[in-house]
């Protein structure tokens, strides 16, 4: 039986990995980072800057998976914080959390728009010229049956 428990730790470790890595590889290849920080004039704080997408990326991850243990309301309420109050405060840093992932995500989807101009490029450049359409559809009929798997399995209902 423990054995089941390793091979699920361990799976579920790699595929969170795996996950990761192609999130930061989307964003080291739009060139996002260097994009904000030339735009802000403030290339000397590129390494902060890829710090803090890391860490943001942990502490969302963290947020989502043990969201009994990232319960922050819930422990203010019982430590005297009054419920209005909490309330307030709440969707204040609900308002300042959705306006900068609004704006990262604007900035992600252009600089993704921008970098797609050079796909077909870099695709004629490696010599890539037949089969483009083909590569397109097998990458949307894998995303379709993923997805399907995904509710038809009903494996959303399984993770919680």
């Amino acid at each position: 039986m423990w054995i089941r428990y390793i091979f699920l730790a361990v799976s579920g470790a790699s595929f969170g990995l795996l996950a990761a890595a192609g999130v930061f590889t989307v964003l080291v290849a739009v060139g996002l980072v260097p994009r904000f920080a030339g735009k802000t004039h403030t290339g000397r704080k590129v390494i902060l800057y890829e710090e803090m997408v890391i860490a943001g990326t942990i502490v969302g991850s963290f947020v989502s998976i043990f969201e009994r243990y990232s319960g922050i309301g819930g422990w203010m309420l019982r430590h005297g914080v009054s419920a209005r109050a909490w309330q307030i405060t709440g969707s204040l840093i609900l308002l300042a959390c959705g306006i900068f992932a609004g704006m990262f995500i604007g900035c992600l989807a252009l600089a993704i728009a921008e970098m797609l101009d050079s796909i077909p490029i870099f695709a004629r450049r490696i010599g890539f010229r037949h089969g483009m359409g083909i590569a397109i559809c097998a990458m949307a009929v894998g995303k379709i049956c993923g997805s399907l798997l995904y509710f038809l399995l009903r494996i959303h209902e399984a993770a919680q």
